[in-house]
């Protein structure tokens, strides 16, 4: 399944939530690159995992952080748990079972959104189930927000696994897409896996997700 983004005037078009991969390729260098910042590094095996949708809420209580580790540094995302208990709950355990562990981010739009999630690497998997928080009607994609893909057939809010971060000043998206909180720390990582997009679809090198590690306070 192919995953559609309406954006304003000229991309239209991004690949998110679905399923389907292959089994092939392994992940190796670990090289710094000099000119990204990011370290060269190949695109890990692909793989097919399906979950079970949380149960439990997460405690209302407790503020909930995904500290990204990537090729190209680390950065934090503060999830509004608030906003979207249901998807956050899902982001939470998909984090703790490893689920975002050696993934990529296959398709970064210089200045508009880097998107990862999916573990088959086509930019159609997903983890066997969905979640919806139907964002407010005056949501705002602007630069660091984090939301969820979907398909233009599923209603507004649905999510898998697949994620997305806004790298423009605002991606003049509607209000379709849940929105799972904003990234709080690393903001230059984020930049530097932007600086690698070459247009509607893969970066110029792989970037790899090694670990997103869930924080609790």
């Amino acid at each position: 399944m192919r995953v559609l983004l309406a954006l304003l005037g000229l991309l239209g078009v991004l690949a998110l939530a679905g399923c389907g991969g292959s089994d092939e390729a392994t992940q190796t260098s670990s090289t710094s690159s000099g000119d990204t910042g990011c370290e060269q590094v190949e695109a890990p095996a692909p793989r097919e995992e399906s979950h079970e949708a949380p149960t439990e809420p997460l405690d209302s209580g407790t503020t909930y952080t995904l500290v990204f580790d990537t090729s190209c540094g680390s950065f934090t995302v503060t999830l509004d748990t608030e906003a979207a208990p249901n998807t956050t709950a899902s982001l939470v355990a998909l984090a703790e079972h490893g689920y975002f562990d050696d993934t990529i981010f296959h398709r970064v739009v210089p200045g508009f959104v880097i998107q990862g999630g999916d573990p088959t690497q086509t930019g159609g998997g997903g983890p066997g189930y969905s979640t919806v928080d139907a964002p407010p009607p005056n949501a705002a994609y602007t630069k660091g927000v984090v939301a969820m893909a979907k398909t233009q057939a599923e209603p507004a809010g649905t999510a898998g696994s697949q994620f997305f971060v806004v790298t423009g000043a605002d991606a003049g998206l509607s209000a379709d897409y849940a929105i799972v909180g904003e990234v709080t720390e690393g903001m230059d990582t984020v930049e530097r896996i932007d600086a690698l997009g070459v247009g509607d679809g893969p970066p110029s090198q792989p970037v790899v997700i090694e670990s997103v590690t869930v924080g609790k306070s």
